[in-house]
């Protein structure tokens, strides 16, 4: 199924400026993602190295990072939350397909190598295709039916111990101003139903990347700034109670609460990042291509 409407056009939104980058510095720690540890000397993750095409992986992942430095500057905060074993889900924005790849050069250079959700044409795709394989991309068919398969998948990533990147919006965002838009409910089966799994709740940590959606790809000079913020681990521990009960599915319920507490956090650090307030008219839903009212 083909995705509904257009993404809107760099002219929809002004450049982060460097006053904004600045201001943002002063609150945070800002680090360079790009490169190998920006928050400081870790422990890689030995096992998932070697389990993903090494080689392959850092090939992609120099070649990734020089052309996101040609075509932006990029700061991050937040990374140094990333732990250097377990399971975890990243939820990361679709503003552009620049939001793709700054979450994973981001975790990768963290020395965590995350399976990461992708649509499944990108798998096809001549000559990188193959490489998207090779790093971790689970591609997702869109169309209808695939919803469970996927979720399935999903949750016997996490279980099995590794991290898992999703893009909840399922497509990047149709918000005219490139808000965050209404959430796939996938997101937040995959985190319940993990956590019910391994007895404890899996971390979800909303990332926002914002500023690559001014960058003209055909002539990207001067380079834009570009800033990801990796949050906080959000806490939907209220929402596992009583899980021993829940049958086979979490409750429906517990999904959408989950969902809006992850769309209203990334709209919040959007909104820091930005230093702009969100509509007031509400947020984007993706279903009925209209504003809808936050909760």
């Amino acid at each position: 199924m083909a995705s509904k409407g257009k993404p809107s056009p760099r002219s929809a939104v002004s450049p982060l400026s460097n006053e904004q980058v600045a201001k943002l510095a002063q609150a945070h720690r800002l680090v360079d993602p790009t490169h190998y540890y920006p928050t400081g000397p870790r422990k890689p993750n030995e096992a998932e190295i070697d389990e993903q095409n090494p080689k392959a992986t850092g090939r992609l992942l120099a070649g990734a990072s020089r052309v996101v430095r040609a075509s932006c500057k990029v700061r991050a905060w937040g990374l140094e939350q990333v732990a250097e074993t377990g399971p975890f889900i990243t939820a990361a924005t679709h503003v552009t397909q620049f939001d793709v790849f700054i979450p994973m050069i981001s975790l990768f250079h963290q020395g965590r190598r995350p399976r990461y959700m992708a649509k499944a044409e990108m798998a096809s795709w001549p000559l990188i295709g193959r490489w998207f394989r090779w790093v971790g991309m689970q591609p997702v068919p869109r169309r209808s039916g695939q919803a469970e398969r996927i979720e399935r998948e999903s949750i016997k990533i996490v279980t099995s111990g590794r991290p898992l990147t999703i893009w909840p919006e399922g497509t990047v965002t149709r918000d005219p101003l490139k808000w965050p838009m209404s959430l796939k409910p996938g997101v937040g089966v995959i985190a319940l139903k993990s956590s019910r799994i391994l007895g404890r709740q899996v971390p979800l940590f909303p990332c926002v990347t914002w500023g690559a959606a001014s960058i003209n790809h055909w002539w990207p000079w001067p380079r834009k700034n570009v800033v990801m913020c990796y949050d906080k681990a959000l806490d939907y521990s209220d929402l596992l109670e009583g899980m021993e009960d829940w049958g086979e599915e979490p409750p429906r319920e517990a999904v959408d609460e989950l969902c809006r507490r992850l769309r209203d956090r990334m709209e919040a650090v959007m909104s820091e990042i930005r230093g702009e307030d969100p509509p007031v008219e509400g947020y984007f839903d993706y279903g009925s291509m209209t504003r809808k009212p936050r909760a």
